[in-house]
């Protein structure tokens, strides 16, 4: 599970932040070479919070154990994309299911199989490192696919994701992803009173890209409408079945990046969407 961090907020000392625009091929770069770098530093600031074999949707806190959004999963064939150390998937073998996690960093997932070395059970989580818009499995290999803000907001291109799940469903599998609330996309990514206050047109899909001195983006990320997710769900042959935005638990006092429980309590933060490929007949 990846969370975004750094939407809204201002980059490092070389770099420059701003909304423009960014294609395919300078996402997929910029954002390979952001999470190797991150991977292990992100880990050791959020790590607890996610657990290292805990099924988190998103900096609310929901877990899969209380959502059961994915359904029944022992002895199913599931499929994370955008696993970063793939602690969800961790959560979905010991349902009983086989699971194969993938991300499009391979220090991510490095930072995965140190986790299962230090672990008493040695059984590791397969991991294999692609991009989540050309997964290189067959047709109707799992019966279910999910990421937990992994992928999705991360590429130019969601259409290509959506469209590749379906591929790699079988028919009646279940595809669930959660994302960063589009509504969020309006306001300043700050945690405070200052992040409650329109800023921007919700309607404007201009990416948020960090770039160093050279112009070159160094992370990336988009933004959709809600619309725009669910027509590119329904575009790619799935149906949408359910639409969940977790509120904030008056228990979850932790800030992470622009959520808050001051913001999270008034706005919504996350987005999850569930799909599934119908039946065949």
């Amino acid at each position: 599970m990846r969370l975004p961090t750094r939407l809204g907020h201002n980059g490092g000392m070389d770099s420059i932040a701003l909304r423009r625009a960014a294609g395919s091929v300078e996402t997929v770069h910029a954002n390979r070479q952001w999470w190797d770098a991150e991977a292990d530093d992100y880990y050791a600031e959020h790590g607890g919070f996610l657990g290292d074999d805990d099924f988190c949707w998103g900096p609310e806190g929901l877990r899969e154990s209380e959502a059961q959004l994915l359904g029944p999963l022992s002895g199913r064939d599931v499929l994370e994309i955008g696993a970063g150390a793939a602690q969800c998937s961790r959560w979905v073998r010991d349902q009983g299911a086989r699971v194969v996690a993938t991300d499009l960093s391979l220090r991510m997932l490095l930072r995965g199989v140190a986790i299962d070395a230090a672990r008493p059970d040695p059984q590791g989580i397969p991991v294999v490192q692609c991009d989540g818009r050309q997964l290189p499995f067959p047709d109707e290999s799992f019966d279910a696919v999910f990421t937990a803000y992994g992928v999705v907001p991360f590429v130019a291109d969601p259409e290509r994701v959506m469209t590749e799940v379906c591929r790699v469903l079988r028919p009646g599998g279940r595809f669930a992803f959660s994302t960063t609330h589009p509504f969020r996309w309006a306001f300043p990514d700050e945690p405070d009173a200052e992040g409650l206050t329109v800023r921007l047109s919700y309607f404007d899909r201009t990416p948020y890209v960090e770039q160093d001195a050279h112009g070159q983006a160094t992370y990336a990320e988009h933004h959709r409408t809600i619309g725009d997710r669910i027509r590119d769900v329904v575009a790619a042959g799935l149906s949408v079945v359910d639409v969940v935005e977790p509120e904030w638990p008056a228990t979850n006092e932790q800030e992470w990046g622009g959520w808050s429980p001051l913001r999270g309590r008034l706005i919504p933060g996350t987005l999850i969407i569930v799909a599934e490929r119908p039946r065949q007949g």
